[in-house]
């Protein structure tokens, strides 16, 4: 219970912080709460398999959260319908790309197998990429990993970035958030507005979509 306790109690510091300085890309309350939990873990020397089995009861909800991100499509389901071709082609397109760009990277730096096969998921959801760890023989806790730190560095890089070039449209803002950034994203995009909060709630599902059939390719290869 100490561990649960210290992970709701610094992600309730991050959300405080995130309010009185206003909406800087610093001040995300995932992030804050992964570094605070992350410098606790590595003072204390506690093993991550421990830290991880502490917690299951707050990672067993992960999923019901991410499937709550369904409601603000539900809502906005007669103007999605209309934009379908643009947010289907968008979200696939833009996913595989940064399937692609992981899986060169990762060879031209010369990683691990396993790194190379934990990036391969890393552009899907934590809970998708947990699931998929089986199929590709990636470990599962670095697969998760990975997926959470591209969820959070898209999270504080790619809203800035899509303002810098002039993305402005709020179904095109959402799309890009989600199928880079996940459910820290899709959170992230719910402070632009409900549209853009739906349109990051597909692209992530589409992201995940595709993932899964990259993976379900690879292992028929």
């Amino acid at each position: 219970m100490a561990w649960i306790a210290l992970t709701l109690i610094a992600f309730a510091l991050g959300v405080v912080l995130q309010a009185r300085v206003g909406r800087s890309p610093l001040a995300n309350p995932t992030l804050i709460a992964t570094l605070l939990v992350a410098g606790v873990l590595l003072v204390g020397g506690v093993p991550h398999a421990r830290y991880l089995e502490e917690v299951r009861p707050l990672t067993a909800l992960l999923a019901p959260a991410i499937v709550a991100l369904a409601v603000p499509m539900y809502r906005l389901r007669a103007l999605l319908a209309r934009q379908w071709r643009s947010l289907v082609i968008g979200g696939l397109s833009g996913t595989l790309v940064g399937v692609g760009t992981d899986v060169l990277f990762s060879r031209l730096l010369g990683l691990s197998g396993e790194a190379q096969r934990s990036l391969l998921t890393a552009p899907a959801t934590s809970p998708v990429a947990l699931q998929l760890a089986q199929f590709t023989g990636a470990p599962p806790a670095l697969a998760a990993t990975l997926a959470v730190l591209s969820g959070l560095v898209g999270a504080l890089i790619l809203p800035g970035f899509l303002s810098l070039i002039g993305v402005r449209h709020a179904l095109a803002r959402g799309l890009a958030i989600g199928a880079v950034s996940h459910g820290v994203g899709t959170a992230r995009a719910r402070e632009e507005g409900e549209l853009t909060g739906a349109a990051s709630s597909i692209g992530m599902g589409l992201a995940a979509l595709l993932v899964t059939l990259v993976v379900a390719g690879v292992g028929r290869g």
